[in-house]
């Protein structure tokens, strides 16, 4: 595979912080990367380097001869005054298409894009709409290069399909920064980690996010233990320098030199591993034992003239966690106000617990004061804070929130999107409170934040009200769901995945599905099964002995893993790597069906 970019030792630093060095990767045609890695690592830094937009401190580039590269940055760089389709026609003029010819495409493209009317001005359009209107007008130049920052921020779920569906049929290649799991399983065919926790700065996997995962994590899990091998080798070393040689041979000072080069290697290892962080989110409950915190009575909004949703009945006691989706402008983040008390519903009343604690994260900052300092944005009143009982100093809270001591001087208007959204994280947990509201909590955040929010949430005894686009983090947190289609009505949905289905068969233009189908009740006279079939026991019977041999060949793996000869070669490394993941599975799925097939017997025998 020829390479379309090519990036050889670079190095870019802010002042005293250093973003990366050494930085060499390749970029091969037709590769479709998804670019991921902790706030802070420079991923939209490297996509402005690539893009010409920013210097590299050192090193060197290489585009392909004759190569189109487009960039779409995280905020749209679009002209408020212009009209779409003047947007797009001034984007294909730059491209030398006859104004005839890029008439026609344009109007092919606004279709495509599900625009209605090309007359409307930028200003007028929502957030997700501008993001579509610029992702179209990134196409329309033709790139052979496409570096995306961030382009699922502030998208509806109908926009981020869209996008999927575009960039998985794309010819060209694209590198594209994403927190949102899903889009980078279904968009990419190649990952790249910036994260000093890898040798090279970088670890580059082919193949989707779940691959990644699976690479990842066996990397990690084989540099912790090459450090607990080093830290071995190093205390026999330092037991035998204490000693002291009697005799300054030439053997003698090789192996002093050598022990040397291991305390060093060792503490590059350990300083790698070190870099695992992760931010420490626990929000703090009031325990309030009210059954019903929140409900709703015949609640309606309508804005501009128009009805967003209408007669809703709503109640949430401790422990509900509510999930409200819909395309933009559908009206989520009204009724979460309504929820909040922020805002009053035209139809219908709210009814709130007596001495009802709450508290909300705004997706806009609008809470954060750009010029205020990170230690006062910590903490307001002084140099601590109090937590869940406890006085914490502002250094230790905000190491917490993986800021640095240097940052607590810095002002937040100069703190990135992600980090401005751990500060107000920072700040939900600071009070216990009955009902939590998130108006898209993990719009800038990195990966690992999103999932120790994610188990956060599921932690949370109170309510929690979310909307989000992370279809991930909505799937497995909400315990029950409102759909907003836009039309007027309020759908109650057991889940996440009930409203996916509902708006495929909008996509296609289907009448909605039936409802789910209930369990078929056992027809009265049937025999009833009361005990496993032969086969089921015989599987039972071998089980045990069936685990011994799948838990050998996974030792037998780990064994080979630990081999410093085998450590030291990659190609060995590697195969046993291949070996290891299916050993795994194997020991997994059998422990999953011996579990199964307890639980049957189990439960044939009690009915019996």
């Amino acid at each position: 595979m020829a390479s379309i970019f090519t990036l050889q030792d670079v190095s870019k630093s802010f002042g005293s912080r250093r973003l990366f060095s050494g930085l060499s990767l390749v970029i091969g045609e037709g590769e479709h990367v998804g670019l991921i890695g902790p706030n802070g690592s420079g991923k939209s830094t490297l996509l402005k380097i690539m893009a010409g937009r920013e210097t590299a401190d050192g090193g060197a580039l290489f585009l392909q001869k004759n190569c189109r590269c487009v960039y779409l940055p995280q905020r749209d760089e679009l002209d408020e005054d212009a009209t779409v389709e003047q947007t797009l026609l001034a984007a294909l003029a730059e491209t030398g298409v006859e104004e005839a010819e890029g008439f026609g495409r344009v109007q092919q493209a606004l279709g495509r894009a599900g625009f209605e009317d090309p007359a409307c001005r930028v200003a007028t359009l929502s957030g997700g709409w501008r993001k579509r209107l610029a992702v179209v007008r990134a196409l329309l130049l033709g790139p052979d290069l496409l570096l995306l920052d961030e382009p699922t921020n502030h998208l509806d779920l109908e926009s981020i399909l869209w996008l999927e569906e575009v960039l998985r049929a794309a010819p060209f290649t694209y590198v594209v920064i994403s927190h949102d799991r899903l889009f980078l399983e279904n968009a990419t065919n190649r990952m790249v980690e910036l994260n000093r926790v890898y040798p090279a700065g970088y670890l580059r996997v082919e193949g989707s996010y779940a691959a990644f995962l699976e690479t990842r994590a066996e990397f990690l899990a084989l540099q912790a233990r090459e450090e607990s091998v080093l830290a071995n080798k190093v205390r026999r070393e330092v037991e035998w320098l204490r000693r002291g040689p009697k005799a300054r041979t030439t053997k003698a000072k090789s192996r002093i030199d050598g022990a040397v080069r291991l305390q060093a290697d060792h503490a590059a290892v350990r300083d790698r591993n070190r870099q695992m962080r992760n931010v420490g989110l626990d929000f703090s409950a009031t325990e309030r034992k009210t059954k019903k915190l929140l409900a709703l009575h015949g609640a309606g909004a309508a804005r501009g003239g128009r009805t967003l949703f209408a007669g809703l009945d709503l109640q949430l006691g401790p422990g509900s966690r509510l999930g409200l989706v819909g395309g933009n402008g559908s009206g989520k983040t009204t009724l979460l106000r309504i929820l909040a008390g922020l805002d009053v519903p035209d139809r219908g009343r709210l009814e709130q617990a007596d001495g009802l604690k709450l508290a909300v994260f705004d997706q806009n900052r609008a809470q954060l004061d750009p010029v205020v300092t990170l230690r006062r944005a910590l903490a307001p009143e002084g140099d601590s804070v109090v937590y869940q009982g406890r006085s914490l100093h502002v250094v230790s809270w905000a190491k917490r929130f993986l800021f640095e001591p240097q940052q607590l001087e810095m002002e937040v208007g100069h703190l990135s999107g992600g980090e401005q959204a751990r500060i107000l994280i920072a700040r939900l947990m600071q009070q216990p409170v009955d009902v939590l509201f998130l108006d898209e909590p993990t719009n800038d955040l990195d990966i690992p934040s999103i999932e120790v929010l994610e188990e956060s949430l599921l932690e949370f005894p109170g309510v929690v009200v979310l909307i989000s686009h992370d279809r991930f983090l909505m799937d497995r947190v909400a315990t029950q769901i409102v759909g907003l289609p836009g039309d007027g009505r309020a759908v109650a949905l057991a889940d996440y995945g009930q409203w996916l289905d509902l708006q495929a068969v909008v996509r296609e233009g289907k009448k909605p599905a039936a409802p789910p189908r209930q369990e078929k009740k056992p027809v009265p006279g049937t025999k009833k099964q009361k005990k496993l079939s032969y086969k089921e026991q015989w599987e039972l019977d071998h089980m045990e002995e069936e685990i011994e041999q799948a838990e050998a060949a996974l030792a037998q793996c780990q064994s080979q893993l630990q081999d410093p000869a085998v450590m030291a070669d990659p190609e060995k490394l590697a195969a046993c790597c291949d070996l290891l993941k299916p050993a795994q599975e194997r020991v997994e799925r059998l422990y999953a069906r011996w579990e199964e097939l307890e639980n049957l017997k189990k439960s044939l025998e009690q009915g019996a």
